[in-house]
């Protein structure tokens, strides 16, 4: 028996409700100065496994991923985001302050994605390549990393601004939290770059040419460039003061969103909404 959409509407609700639960609970840890991680680390596995169960009985009923429209997008950009905080924050201890900053962030993707229709796009011909899951799959995975880092460095920022106890819950490990904000970005950046890679293979392929400067592809060039710059910047300037470099990374990161989740659907590219 197919998944109905209104069943699907039903899951994706359950899992704005848990993205309430978990963003209430981060801030009622900071304001108490309680540690939340673990009740906040079982919101997040309820949420991966509603939507990914809204997810199979998309792709079964629809028969094609979730790759085309907005609703898509947001939903397997929720689901994956949340499953890769998760899995790094279980695996990194010192990233797992960056849930005050993951949690809200996913909700308001959940809300938004409550607010747009689910109705399905058959999927291009152009579309039906591996290369296209490569495209897809190395986007993921650059975006979760880079989220990773930059919830990080937004909770290293926010302790700055603070002191004593309360500054010390939220970043209790702050030499390996800094050390890890880059090794994630950096994996984001080795990600992204496969990803461009990827794209202008597929895209080839599909019309015959690497590159055609769409809105889509020259802000994820931008995005590029300001991944690459900041780690340079980081290399190069070693006294560069911390709190810098965590803007760098925020700065980066809402270039990146703007480009996975704005610029697609303004676009004229063929590839329009795909991300």
């Amino acid at each position: 028996m197919l998944m109905s959409l209104a069943f699907e509407r039903q899951l994706v609700l359950v899992s704005v409700a848990l993205l309430v639960a978990a963003t209430l609970v981060q801030f009622a840890g900071l304001m108490s100065g309680r540690a939340v991680y673990r009740p906040t680390a079982a919101i997040y596995a309820g949420v991966v496994i509603v939507l990914g169960a809204a997810i199979t009985g998309r792709w079964i009923r629809e028969n094609q991923g979730p790759f085309l429209t907005l609703y898509d997008i947001l939903l397997s950009g929720v689901f994956s985001l949340a499953l890769m905080f998760l899995l790094i924050s279980v695996l990194v201890p010192a990233v797992r302050g960056g849930s005050l900053v993951t949690s809200p962030l996913l909700l308001i993707l959940g809300v938004w994605m409550t607010g747009v229709s689910e109705l399905a796009v058959p999927l291009p011909g152009a579309f039906k390549t591996p290369w296209l899951w490569a495209h897809v799959l190395s986007g993921k995975l650059f975006l979760g990393f880079c989220l990773a880092a930059t919830a990080t460095a937004s909770v290293m920022l926010i302790s700055g601004a603070g002191s004593g106890t309360w500054s010390a819950n939220l970043t209790p490990f702050p030499e390996q939290s800094e050390k890890m904000i880059w090794v994630l970005f950096f994996a984001a950046f080795i990600c992204h770059s496969f990803m461009l890679v990827a794209g202008a293979v597929w895209a080839h392929s599909a019309w015959g040419h690497y590159w055609s400067w769409d809105p889509l592809e020259t802000w994820t060039l931008v995005t590029w460039l300001m991944l690459g710059g900041t780690l340079h910047a980081r290399a190069t300037f070693r006294n560069m003061p911390q709190g810098m470099g965590h803007v760098l990374v925020l700065a980066a990161f809402a270039v990146a969103f703007l480009t996975f989740f704005g610029v697609p659907f303004f676009s004229i590219a063929p590839h329009k909404g795909l991300m």
